[in-house]
């Protein structure tokens, strides 16, 4: 069906995205259910109108099958560390531990999924800041979904950088390595092509530091309006100076670090020192809240914010000592340092990614599409590791590891019932092309362009969005799209680099609500079947990032002036004036005891 108008292609090949928008955020199904009928439409979308060989379609669906058993590893090894903390009953120190710090809710989010979270976003990538940062927080008593849903809005500034730059290094550069025109634009800088990539890496953290320093602020006003007494934004804030100066502790040293060392420290580092600087400023008090936020009481929440993972509330009657704090701190202090050394020590990594270390499977049914799997290389392992350990460091009983191992698994089993469909769909979505039509996420973006024209570069971090929410990764997104992006800057002339840039910004917003992050960091805390409410209040900030980044992004190709980027940049800083407003005068309230 070549033949038919790039508008009736588009529309066809908007129908995967439609259809899981219907069922899981619409119609509210449970991704388990709604998932299977998103792939059987793919897999028919691809075999009737785009006459992808079936051959292809098979081979895209096991590549699924294997990257779901990826993702599968790390929730395992993720909810099993956690469940061992809770049985042996550590968890509570560290729940003490951050009472200690600050016992105020909003305050407690920015530091562990805003700071904490991009640190392993940084060092891993691959979902793991949603597999650590949820399950976490529910331990220090957050309902499950605001854990969830707070743990997605910050996968959007440090992601571009995560896994040790893996979007820029390998995403971009997979896109656009090789390619003529790329190489003349660098040589028309006066640039290598290492010093073009790198000046696209300075061009995404510019942007991110721009409007991802605000993340904290939206974080926290989302938190309190969905997840409080009150159902109030204004309660969140009031916090506004505390958000920004932990904005800005990330956004600025990450910013510095993109332009000095390149893309591979940028989140990894720069979240190190932001919480450098954020944990002992709020132990002394700076720009803390008049007064602690919570949530209600637990009786009081609504069904849908609870999910399976259940932590007893307990006393450790008062502040716990530095000493207990540290041992129950140290199984996260082990994954970070592993996954710092087996992303960062070259030998290490190379022993673990190597060839004998791999399992594939190249070139799969003749289509010339592979898989492989690199267990030691995933977090999973490492958590692994870390929950062996903890065996030892807390002397655990055969009876605890037993529990924990239960509860693991029956985890385990309800996140596979929807990533085994979700991931093939993606897979098969990303490997549609035939030889009349390219993949079906081609079609769809070139279908877009046709609408914009010249205002491309505003709509192109939401075409990167897409991009990761289909395919569930900012890397893959970028590997689709980056040459596209390029060649659309090239056609309305304007520098090729910032479309790029703006390309791997909105891939990173698109990591709020990818149906795999979604299911991924719901498998944690158990609250499988609710992927749609929180998608819902995680779409308007993804929505809100893309449209920001694209207007910065106009104005950075075509200055400040009487033009449409303009006038998006002054409505988005209109609105961030009116939010502070709103939290000084909460601010204020909260001072009077109002």
């Amino acid at each position: 069906m070549s033949d038919l108008p790039l508008t009736a292609l588009a529309l066809i090949a908007l129908a995967p995205i439609a259809i899981v928008m219907l069922l899981l955020v619409i119609l509210r199904w449970p991704a388990k259910k709604a998932m299977p009928i998103a792939y059987l439409a793919t897999v028919a979308i691809a075999l009737f109108v785009w006459n992808t060989p079936g051959n292809q379609i098979a081979a895209a669906s096991i590549h699924g099958l294997v990257t779901a058993l990826n993702l599968l590893f790390i929730v395992f090894g993720a909810i099993l560390l956690l469940n061992t903390l809770k049985a042996c009953g550590d968890i509570h120190a560290i729940r003490q531990g951050f009472v200690d710090i600050s016992p105020d809710r909003r305050v407690q989010a920015v530091i562990i999924a805003w700071l904490f979270g991009s640190f392993i976003e940084g060092a891993a990538g691959f979902g793991a800041p949603a597999a650590i940062a949820a399950p976490l927080l529910v331990a220090i008593g957050f309902p499950a979904m605001a854990a969830v849903v707070v743990a997605l809005i910050i996968q959007s500034v440090p992601v571009s950088f995560g896994a040790v730059g893996t979007p820029i290094l390998v995403g971009v550069n997979t896109g656009l390595a090789g390619q003529p025109e790329a190489m003349a634009a660098a040589q028309s800088l006066g640039l290598t092509y290492e010093g073009y990539l790198n000046l696209i890496g300075v061009t995404v953290a510019t942007i991110h530091g721009i409007v991802g320093t605000f993340v904290p602020l939206i974080m926290v006003a989302i938190m309190t309006k969905f997840f409080g007494k009150n159902r109030s934004f204004a309660e969140g804030l009031a916090i506004w100076k505390y958000a920004l100066f932990a904005g800005l502790a990330f956004t600025v040293p990450s910013n510095i670090l993109a332009r000095l060392l390149g893309p591979e420290f940028p989140s990894l580092l720069g979240a190190l020192i932001g919480l450098c600087i954020v944990v002992p400023a709020t132990r002394k008090g700076l720009f803390q809240p008049k007064r602690n936020w919570d949530f209600p009481d637990k009786e009081n929440w609504e069904a849908e914010w609870s999910g399976e993972l259940q932590i007893d509330a307990h006393d450790t009657g008062g502040s716990v000592s530095g000493a207990h704090l540290f041992k129950a701190w140290s199984p996260y202090l082990i994954v970070a340092c592993l996954l710092v050394l087996t992303r960062t020590i070259q030998p290490i990594k190379s022993l673990i990614t190597s060839d004998a270390m791999t399992l594939g499977w190249a070139n799969i049914f003749g289509s010339g599409i592979s898989t492989k799997s690199q267990p030691l290389y995933l977090p999973g392992f490492i958590f692994l590791v870390t929950v062996v350990l903890c065996y030892g460091i807390f002397k655990m009983k055969g009876s605890q590891i037993k529990q924990s191992l239960s509860e693991s698994g029956a985890t385990l089993l309800g996140a596979a019932s929807a990533l085994v469909f979700a991931v093939p769909m993606v897979q098969v979505f990303i490997n549609s092309k035939s030889e009349s039509l390219s993949q079906m996420p081609i079609v769809l973006a070139d279908g877009i362009s046709a609408l914009f024209g010249s205002l491309w570069p505003l709509v192109a971090p939401t075409v990167g969005g897409i991009g990761a929410f289909i395919a569930g990764s900012n890397t893959i997104s970028n590997m689709l799209f980056s040459f596209f992006q390029f060649s659309m800057a090239q056609k309305i002339g304007v520098a090729e680099h910032v479309v790029v840039a703006l390309q791997a910004v909105g891939g990173a917003a698109g990591n709020m609500i990818c149906v795999h992050n979604v299911v991924f960091a719901s498998a944690t805390v158990g609250l499988l079947g609710r992927e749609g409410s929180v998608i819902r209040k995680t779409l308007l900030p993804m929505m809100g990032y893309a449209l920001f980044a694209g207007g910065v992004g106009l104005v950075l190709l075509t200055g400040l002036g009487l033009n449409i980027g303009t006038l998006v940049v002054i409505a988005f800083a209109a609105a961030i004036f009116w939010l502070i407003a709103k939290g000084i005068q909460s601010e204020k309230l909260e001072s009077e005891g109002g």
